[in-house]
């Protein structure tokens, strides 16, 4: 039987899929992005992979300390900044998911 995770411990993941159609320039916003998110209150990590099958393509994965960090974040000058940024540079909207982290509950 598996055990409940902790509420204790709560930790928020945030991933953000972009398909260029700029690269060049999006591959800018979005690193500037990394480094300004890293310095946010409650982020834990940032990290910025680019696709190997499919070029131009670029996930952000986010961890928070909590979902209340995450969501002020998601309002802060800082996300409104390179959501802005972002105008003609996308192929499509981006596909933005938040998941739990069950790795970080004690799972005893």
């Amino acid at each position: 039987m598996a055990a409940e995770p902790d509420p204790s411990v709560e930790l928020a993941i945030v991933t953000m899929r972009f398909d260029a159609a700029d690269p060049a320039s999006l591959l800018a916003v979005l690193s500037k992005y990394v480094v300004l998110t890293r310095m946010e209150p409650g982020c834990r990590n940032v990290d910025l992979c680019a696709s190997y099958t499919q070029p131009g393509r670029y996930l952000l994965i986010q961890k928070w300390d909590s979902t209340d960090a995450q969501r002020a974040h998601f309002d802060s000058p800082i996300m409104v900044e390179m959501a802005k940024s972002c105008a003609g540079l996308l192929a499509a909207p981006p596909d933005i998911d938040l998941w739990d982290g069950p790795s970080a509950h004690d799972l005893r």
